[in-house]
This record gives structure tokens, sequence and C-alpha cells, in this order.
């Protein structure tokens, strides 16, 4: 049950980042573009293994898949463990995705400016991966008193 519930929180926690993202970015000039971020990786990834690259809508489809299960399976971990700790747990897994999708593209060879355009970009960045690890935490705490009652 406990990996179970750490599942659910977790892909509840990567929808909820996406939809944000998704929302804002459409309203928002200068809202970071993960996913522009994610189709530059999966481009690369693609030419590395000599398989041809992606466009269009294929390219977003296969980029958003690829976030939603690498997000989901990253903030499942929150669930996993000790129970005591989920807060602790969701704080540092949020910030360091957050901190880290700002600081690795640079040191991997892509284009670091869908993230770090602005330091309004750099903020909403680090914030919207701890907003979905929060939502992931609450979602998994939820779950597990509602298996108490």
């Amino acid at each position: 049950m406990k990996l179970l519930q750490a599942l659910v929180g977790g892909f509840t926690g990567a929808i909820a980042l996406n939809l944000l993202h998704e929302t804002a970015r459409r309203v928002d000039s200068k809202a970071p573009r993960i996913d522009l971020l994610g189709e530059q990786a999966l481009n690369k990834t693609l030419s590395a293994v000599s398989a041809p690259k992606l466009s269009g809508n294929k390219l977003y489809a296969a980029t958003l898949a690829g976030d939603m299960v690498s997000n989901g399976l990253y903030y499942s971990l929150i669930g996993l463990g000790e129970q005591n700790n989920t807060w602790t747990k969701a704080i540092t897994l949020g910030l360091t995705a957050g901190i880290g999708a700002i600081e690795v593209p640079k040191n991997i060879g892509l284009n670091d400016e869908p993230v770090t355009k602005t330091n309004k970009t750099k903020i909403l960045t680090v914030a919207w991966y701890l907003f979905g690890a929060i939502v992931t935490a609450s979602i998994i705490n939820t779950m597990r008193k509602n298996d108490t009652a």
C-alpha cells in the first residue's frame, strides 16, 4: 500500500506541476518554458543514438509524456521511507528539482534560457517544482490518514 500511495501522490504532483506550467506559459511570456528544455533534451538524446529528431506535436507529446513519467517517479520518492519526514523530503526534493532545472542544462550542453532568462523565470522554476512536491506530500499524507481512520 505504501508504494501505491507514493506513486499516486507522485503522479498527482507531476500532473499539478504540468497543469501549472501549461497554464502559465500561455499567459506569461516570462514564465519558465520547461517544455522547451525537455524538447531540447529529447532531441539531443535521439541524435546521440542516431534516431531521427522529432518536431511539432510529436515532439511536444513525447516530451510531455517523458516529463510526466520522470517527475511522477521522482516525486514518488517523497512517499517512501520514514513516514514522519514527508514534508522534509517534499521540500528537499522540490527545491533540488527546481535548482537542478536551472543549473543542470548548461552543464549538459542545453540552452538554459527557457528557465533562466529573468530572475522571475528562475524563481518560478524553483517554485513550481516545489509546488509539485507539496501537492505530492499533501496527497500522500491524506491517503495515510485515511488508511488509519
